[in-house]
């Protein structure tokens, strides 16, 4: 699996630089989301920019992070979706419980913003 993390103060990025998310990549993926999570990262961007085709194996490696990050963070899904992995997130209803951005550049203001919103919360 190809993939690039870049971790910043207040999220990370994970780009994953592969055409299909299916039940090859997703156990891998899945187990890489928990180490990023037990590292402390708080805010994960997940850029599926790439990504031409994603399976129910891949819809449930993307639910995984997204049950990780939910009670602690934030978990974004960036980039400009091929239509095919449009189709299914909506398919599956997803679109209604994933935040998803068509930039990175606005997910990391996304981020942001909810860091800002939660500090102001604790305060």
């Amino acid at each position: 699996m190809k993939y690039n993390i870049d971790k910043q103060d207040q999220y990370a990025v994970l780009t994953l630089e592969e055409e299909n998310l299916n039940s090859v990549i997703a156990p891998g993926l899945k187990s890489d989301f928990i180490i990023l999570n037990q590292e402390g990262i708080r805010n994960l961007i997940f850029d599926l920019s790439q990504v031409k085709f994603v399976d129910s194996s891949g819809l449930s490696a993307i639910l995984t992070a997204h049950r990780l990050w939910k009670g602690t963070g934030s978990f974004v899904i960036a980039g400009k979706l091929q239509p095919m992995v449009t189709k299914l997130i909506e398919i599956s209803r997803l679109d209604t419980i994933l935040t998803i951005v068509p930039s990175l550049s606005e997910a990391v203001d996304y981020v942001k913003m909810e860091e800002i919103e939660r500090e102001l919360k604790e305060e």
